[in-house]
């Protein structure tokens, strides 16, 4: 007999822990008033010293006229230097405060950063994500989550956990799927839903480019296997999930709004490594393609590259029974033909936006929580992956029920997980 297919609510209830009425509570009234009318200060702290968290801090004391940063952590202590002195160099140096014994280095300093402050940024590559979010909610702390929320079944279950934690403790969590704070794309979205095109019957999202930076030290130049694999995380699928995981995952969390974050029954996918052969790229591939079978005969088709001396193309469409949406081109297409139109010629910086709002969110009392989106999206990208790496058909349930653990249990200067470049076929899932 068939087993009745499970409701996404009741999919999610099953895979995550169970949270006391305690626990959740134990921070509600900090989190909920402590900063209404913007009369407190609110200390931020951030973890993962790199561009993107550079940048996220920016904005972060752009957004507020009352913060400051005055933690930071990250493995190496070069990165925060580095990181600092951009701060301090930029407009928001004044709210740069960060004292030498507020710089913590190596695997714990998360820890020392989370405890000492308000709110978390949380930057660093995406292997860390769920074991950082998880003790920033532990300790009643509102986050920033940058995409992607975990790299594997194992840490998006500890995501989704704590995105419910988080929840019910009154906690802002952004995430970092920054492409739904742009003004014209809300806009745009907004036709969708509002039926312009009619049912959807597709949609297609592209994000091919010449890829992201050169691997930036050699073994000869670190101490240890680990340091080599973090100076260079992007090409290590621990620490990345994969360019389809870390970066094509905005284009797939497009497709998740679309369909309005509701899982897919499946997805089938192929890919490899062509132009990324070169061992100094670890073990990510360079190309995937997927298709992701929602109910009703809808399909999802996602086209990702990393492929130098290509054409770039980075595209969103949603396609309709009456129409066509053009996400990035902000237009409708068809018998409700629609374009957004910038008449106050505002300025649109999406990443500026998250940090607005959610800064808003906190003095207002009214928290923005969008975690848990966050992890399904994540989701989508991660058996999308799973799809191409072993060439099987992955459902939302086995991707996120996967014992496979790509992040090792414990931190430590020295050995690093060195994993095979996938092949499918040969690759098992687990």
């Amino acid at each position: 007999m068939n087993k009745p297919r499970s409701s996404r609510r009741t999919f999610l209830m099953n895979s995550a822990a169970t949270v006391t009425a305690t626990s959740a509570l134990a921070t509600l009234d900090i989190s909920q008033n402590a900063y209404a009318g913007g009369s407190d200060l609110i200390r931020i702290g951030l973890v993962g010293c790199g561009g993107r968290g550079t940048g996220a801090a920016e904005q972060a004391l752009t957004a507020d006229s009352n913060v400051k940063l005055v933690a930071m952590a990250d493995v190496f202590a070069d990165q925060i230097e580095s990181s600092l002195s951009t701060l301090k160099g930029s407009t928001v140096g004044p709210r740069v405060d960060v004292a030498d014994s507020h710089k913590f280095t190596g695997f714990d300093g998360y820890k020392a950063v989370i405890d000492a402050v308000d709110l978390v940024l949380l930057t660093t590559p995406p292997g860390f994500r769920s074991i950082h979010f998880a003790h920033a909610v532990e300790k009643g702390k509102h986050t920033f989550v940058e995409k992607p929320m975990a790299v594997d079944g194992p840490g998006l279950r500890s995501f989704l956990t704590t995105a419910k934690l988080s929840k019910e403790k009154g906690l802002s969590a952004v995430n970092g799927f920054c492409w739904r704070y742009h003004i014209p794309r809300r806009e745009t979205m907004k036709q969708v839903f509002d039926g312009a095109i009619g049912n959807i019957v597709a949609i297609e999202t592209t994000y091919n480019s010449g890829g992201v930076w050169e691997p930036r030290r050699t073994r000869d130049e670190c101490k240890s296997e680990m340091e080599y694999q973090l100076r260079n995380w992007y090409y290590h699928d621990w620490l990345s999930g994969d360019h389809i995981v870390e970066q094509a995952v905005h284009g797939i969390d497009t497709m998740g709004w679309a369909m309005g974050d509701k899982l897919p029954e499946k997805c089938w996918a192929v890919g490899g490594r062509q132009a990324r052969t070169d061992a100094k790229y670890g073990n990510i591939w360079d190309h995937f393609s997927v298709v992701y079978e929602y109910p009703n005969n809808v399909r999802g088709y996602h086209h990702c590259r990393h492929w130098p001396n290509t054409p770039p193309q980075v595209k969103d469409f949603v396609l309709g029974s009456n129409g066509t949406a053009d996400v990035f081109g902000n237009r409708i297409e068809g018998a409700n033909k629609w374009r957004y139109r910038n008449t106050e010629n505002q300025e649109f910086n999406m990443y500026q936006k998250e940090h607005d709002e959610m800064f808003a969110a906190i003095r207002a009392g009214k928290p923005i929580n969008n975690a848990e989106q966050g992890g399904l999206s994540t989701l989508l990208a991660i058996m999308g992956r799973m799809a191409a790496y072993t060439g099987q058909t992955i459902t939302p349930e086995m991707a996120l029920q996967s014992e496979e653990a790509l992040v090792p249990a414990t931190f430590a200067w020295g050995d690093a997980p060195k994993r095979p470049v996938p092949v499918p076929g040969v690759t098992k899932f687990i």
